[in-house]
């Protein structure tokens, strides 16, 4: 997948949700799915920063996005319902979902994580795109060809010291993932898969190892030709996996 060229009408006709659109991956996401073709749905808690990622795709010539301002800490199910139904009436379809939104702290031992911590970690990390996927599970199976991407975490799919709650969070999107891809029947439309990007040159890596040279790191965009290729037919086989970039 690392050498994957994707045709530049690879998401032609499609809407993609992505959340933590405002940046990092999920900029960088909805930038590569927006110049394959896609409408992409930005969701994002930050406003001013989602109307950047907005001009970025109307100056660059992809098709008009559409924005959702949205804290995912905060959501129920009626929320996420009523989210899913506002794409349905202005999108008309949704044929994939990636989930890029995530909550850290800081590096610490399990013992000085709290309770709090943990809840709001499980929330955003795990619960919240679970749920989303849920809510919009009518919408995608709707779709000719519809593509699930969970955002793992190495120290998620390689538990180590101080990761805490946040690896545990991540984990689960791989157990999420198994069982839905063990649900879901080879003839259904749908995939979920779960792509953990590894070592990248992001604000998160930066925080957690802030004497790392980004220079000798991958950009978010080296790592476009996995996401466009799980998000895209090509990948209408791969059901149910743990995809790590390997660059």
């Amino acid at each position: 997948m690392k050498n994957y060229l994707a045709p530049p009408d690879l998401l032609a006709g499609r809407v993609i949700l992505v959340t933590g659109a405002s940046s990092g991956l999920g900029r960088a996401a909805s930038l590569a799915f927006a110049r394959h073709g896609a409408t992409v749905a930005l969701l994002a808690r930050d406003e001013a920063k989602l109307e950047a990622v907005y001009d970025e795709i109307v100056a660059a010539g992809g098709p008009e996005p559409a924005m959702f301002p949205f804290d995912l800490a905060a959501a129920d199910d009626r929320g996420l319902e009523t989210l899913a139904g506002t794409i349905a009436h202005h999108l008309k379809r949704l044929d994939g979902v990636l989930h890029s939104a995530h909550k850290f702290y800081t590096l610490t031992p399990l013992e000085l994580e709290t309770l709090e911590q943990w809840q709001t970690l499980m929330r955003v990390n795990l619960i919240a795109p679970f749920a989303l996927t849920r809510a919009c599970l009518p919408l995608l199976r709707q779709a000719p060809d519809a593509s699930v991407v969970f955002t793992g975490e190495t120290h998620g799919h390689h538990p180590s010291a101080y990761w805490g709650g946040y690896a545990v969070a991540k984990s689960g999107l791989e157990t999420l993932t198994r069982i839905w891809g063990d649900e879901l029947s080879k003839e259904d439309n749908l995939r979920v898969n779960t792509l953990i990007p590894g070592k990248v040159a992001t604000t998160l890596r930066a925080r957690t190892h802030p004497g790392a040279d980004p220079d000798t790191l991958p950009s978010a965009d080296d790592l476009m030709p996995w996401y466009l290729y799980l998000m895209g037919a090509d990948s209408r086989g791969v059901r149910g996996q743990i995809v790590e970039c390997q660059t």
